[in-house]
Parts: C-alpha cells; structure tokens; sequence
C-alpha cells in the first residue's frame, strides 16, 4: 500500500487500533476539502497493530477530542514536508461539546442552549463526569 507524503498539515499516528474512525467523526474531518489518509490496522513494533490518519491540510486539531479518545496518539506536524513539531495530548481536564450528558433529567435535555461540560474526576480509569449532575461519559 502506498500513501503519498504531505507537505503541510499533521500525522495523528499510534492511534489504538479502532479510534482511528471515532477519530476522524469527531473532528469533524468528512468536512475538509483536502487529502485525508486513513490507515487502520497498519504494522507497528510497539503496539503490534495501529491506526494512522494523515491530514494533508494547515487546519486546527481540537486536542482536547484527541486526549479523549487516545491520550497516548502522537501528533506530527508537517511543514514542507518535515516533522516540525512532535506532541500528545494526554488527557483533558475538560470537555466541552464533545460528549452528550445521557442523563434525561440532566439540565441539558431541557435547556438546549447550555453547553455540556464534562471534568476528568477519576485519571486512572479514564471518567468525566457533568458539571451539572454528576453522572459519567462513556465512551
């Protein structure tokens, strides 16, 4: 398989294997106008398997939606075609807008307008809970 190398835009590489689509939806990726690879199930030495998406685009990445789905990707940064800029995002203090409360007596069903805010309360097993009624996110 061959994927042609990008000029300028970002590489979110050792994605666990099957975020890689949680990924791309919800950055809102389909929205773009530019060559977007994604590689599932790619051979790596570290994790055995692995996912890849390669952004051929300068667009802005929401770290947050990253950390939240796989803290541990790397995230590459391509300028004229070389590594610039190597990061993780780790986990997010904070999410907002990027899950849905499911609680149906949550204050957010009602009032549409609010934004729903999620805080990482337990680091170790990965949960958010809302601001506004406590209860938990689930992946």
């Amino acid at each position: 398989m061959t994927v042609d190398s990008i000029k300028n835009g970002f590489v979110i590489d050792h994605i666990k294997p099957g975020n890689g689509m949680k990924i791309y939806k919800l950055l809102g990726l389909e929205a773009l106008n530019c060559p977007i690879a994604i590689i599932q199930n790619a051979l790596s030495h570290s994790m055995g398997v692995k996912d890849i998406i390669k952004i051929d685009a300068d667009v802005s990445l929401d770290t947050a939606i990253l950390g939240y789905v796989d803290p541990d990707v790397t995230v590459n940064v391509i300028k004229e075609s070389k590594i610039v800029d190597k990061y993780h995002p780790g986990l997010p203090r904070e999410l907002v807008n990027i899950v849905k409360c499911k609680n149906p007596r949550c204050i957010t069903t009602t009032e549409q307008e609010l934004d729903h805010i999620f805080r990482l309360t337990d680091e170790s097993k990965r949960v958010y809970r809302c601001i506004y009624c406590e209860t938990a996110s689930k992946k």
